[in-house]
Parts: structure tokens; sequence; C-alpha cells
């Protein structure tokens, strides 16, 4: 009993054996998330921000375009416009996004530039307007949709490929960096 306490107080007095020691959790370090965790997480962050976004936007009558119309072609009831609908469109909206994130990362990725974000967002808007639009029975044609609508929805696409496009290029490049700073000796663990 007194051998255990002694080794007790040796540890919290910050002996040279405590700060050696691997178990204690003050010498225990955090792993960082993978660069794959850190798309998923940085896909379904974008998806909810910018949905949630998209709903403030229609709420305020800059949009005409529903964000709830993501569930058009597959739900019945009228559940989908009560609170839990707007709820889970988010939700699903992030999880979407998670996939729309992991395309730009195996494509993208590689460039510094904000403006390849931009371009992914006008792409994206693209094909939303002009190859999913059937998907959603209630939106009409491009030509036919007012241009507030088109102003905002346009807007907040290029904002979304921004977040995502600048988020994963900026990770990218500071992996890259410090890569690189390993390479040469700068940096030692």
């Amino acid at each position: 009993m007194a051998e255990q306490k002694g080794q007790h107080e040796k540890v919290q007095d910050g002996t040279e054996e405590s700060k050696e020691n691997p178990r204690l959790e003050q010498n225990q370090s955090e792993k960082p998330l993978s660069f794959t965790a850190m798309v998923v997480v940085t896909g379904f962050t974008a998806g909810m921000l910018w949905s949630a976004i998209a709903y403030i936007c229609h709420f305020f009558s800059f949009t005409k375009i529903e964000p709830n119309i993501i569930f058009e072609p597959w739900a019945v009831g009228n559940w989908v416009d009560k609170w839990i609908g707007v709820v889970l469109s988010i939700v699903a909206y992030g999880v979407i996004s998670i996939g729309v994130a992991l395309i730009y990362y195996g494509l993208l990725r590689k460039f510094k530039s904000m403006w390849v974000g931009a371009a992914y967002g006008i792409a994206l808007y693209l094909a939303f307007f002009l190859l999913l639009n059937p998907l959603f029975p209630s939106i009409k044609s491009f030509t036919a949709i007012d241009y507030h609508t088109l102003i905002t929805t346009f807007c907040l696409y290029i904002l979304y490929g921004v977040f995502i496009g600048y988020s994963i290029s900026y990770e990218e490049n500071e992996l890259r960096h410090q890569d690189e700073k390993e390479k040469s000796g700068e940096v030692s663990h």
C-alpha cells in the first residue's frame, strides 16, 4: 500500500517516470482524423449548413423552390411540409453532400484556387436544373423559373461549392506541405 502511494505521488509530482509513461492520459496525443473522414465530415456539414440557409432564403421568399423538394419523388403524405420534413430534408442534404464532397476529393482536391470550388458549384447548379429537373415535377423548366429564384439558387450553389472545394483543397495543401517538411527534415516527431 505504501509502495503504491509512493508511485502515485511520483506520478503526480511530474517526475521523469510520469512524463515518459505512455499509459497516462496526459502523455497521449489525439489521433487526427483521416483525410477521407475529414472529407465526409466536410460534406455532411456543408449539406446541412447550406440547405438550412436555403430554407431561410425560401422563408424570406428569395426563392420559390422549397428545399424539402428532395423528398418529392419518393415521399407520400403531408409530413414533408411539417417540421419533421424540414429536419429530415436538411439531414438528407447532408448525407447526399457526402457523396458530392467525395467526388470533389477524387477529382479536384489538388487545385489550390477557390475558383475551382466555385466552378464545381456552378456545375452542380447546372446538373440540378438541367439534368435532374425531370425528377422534380414541381420545379418549372429552367427558362420558366423567375430570376429571383435562379439568382438565389445560383449564389447558394456557388457558395456551397466554394465551401466544399476550399475546405478539401486547403486540407490537402496542408498535408502536402507537412509531408514536404517531414521529408526535408524540418519537422521531427
